[in-house]
């Protein structure tokens, strides 16, 4: 086990974020960990090994965030789950920042957020957003290629069901990963694990299909984060669209959930769009225009990504 730190631009509260985890569907997270402490098990970005961390916060927020992580590098054999032994040697500095970026762009620690709460001063919806969610950034997926598979699994499908399905790939052909006082998660399955699968109960053949493909299509780097942010968000957005099973809103998804990126506004969400009028007091007609809502969200530059969580989580609570 070794350990990092990361420290927060601007405030930030895992115990929010925790709480924004259990209501997160796709995550499924329920927390046993005892005080304010997040515990996760991911494919890393190398797309070949499984990390497991807990994380704590010391302080309030803008408090130091504080990381402890085991890499695991035995990949299951014949799609049989990893006992959570195979534990890699100590890790080199690359390494240790390879899981340290990841990890902060899942909290969305990555960005710099010390000029969002101005957002209010020019905003009332969005000071009410803040008071009402005080200190909460986006939790995201592990990485674009888990984003990637919740867009591929879900469709057609009710959420609940496409959560059940994702659990039972990483119960089965994860990495098993037990911490200090025997709770086990289990991680999605690498890209290279996922590649191999020939069947996943309540899936069709065509799904998946479209996961190898995916799987195929993060290991040739097509769903790297840092390749997806360094784009123009546009450019971005078309080149996943390119991905098998990969439409407008699942390539919003994506890149947003998924690349944690902080500033792009959701046009393929309807129920976003929903909250908005709501919250803005828009009659039919403008409540339905993408430009007009787009116009809108200009005021939230350069976290337009993150205040649309904030709409949809207080128009789902």
């Amino acid at each position: 086990m070794w350990a990092f730190t990361i420290t927060p631009q601007g405030p930030f509260s895992l115990a929010a974020g925790l709480n924004f985890l259990k209501g997160f569907t796709p995550a499924r997270y329920h927390d046993t960990a005892q005080g304010q402490a997040l515990r996760l098990a991911f494919p890393a970005d190398d797309g070949h090994s499984t990390v497991a961390v807990e994380v704590r916060q010391a302080g309030g927020p803008q408090g130091i965030v504080e990381a402890e992580v085991i890499v695991h590098t035995g990949l299951p054999c014949e799609g049989r789950a990893g006992t959570g032994k195979e534990t890699a040697p100590a890790p080199s500095s690359p390494e240790v920042d390879a899981v340290r970026q990841q990890l902060a762009r899942i909290l969305s620690l990555d960005v710099d957020g010390s000029g969002f709460p101005q957002l209010a001063q020019r905003d009332p919806v969005v000071a009410d957003l803040m008071s009402a969610y005080p200190d909460l950034r986006p939790v995201c997926f592990h990485s674009p290629y888990e984003a990637a598979a919740w867009a591929v699994i879900g469709p057609r499908i009710r959420m609940v069901q496409a959560a059940a399905i994702k659990a039972h790939i990483a119960e089965h052909h994860g990495q098993h990963v037990v911490f200090a006082d025997g709770h086990t998660l289990h991680a999605f399955p690498t890209p290279m694990v996922l590649r191999g699968l020939d069947r996943i109960p309540g899936l069709p053949d065509s799904k998946v299909e479209r996961l190898r493909l995916l799987a195929d299509a993060a290991l040739a780097g097509d769903l790297d984060a840092s390749r997806l942010r360094a784009m123009p968000a546009q450019n971005a957005l078309a080149h996943l669209r390119t991905l098998p099973g990969i439409g407008p809103f699942s390539a919003e998804l994506i890149l947003i959930r998924g690349a944690g990126h902080p500033d792009v506004f959701p046009r393929h969400e309807p129920r976003l769009h929903v909250a908005m009028a709501r919250a803005y007091g828009l009659s039919n007609p403008d409540s339905s225009d993408k430009n007009r809502l787009a116009g809108i969200s200009d005021r939230w530059a350069p976290y337009r990504s993150w205040v649309a969580l904030l709409l949809r989580a207080h128009s789902e609570a």
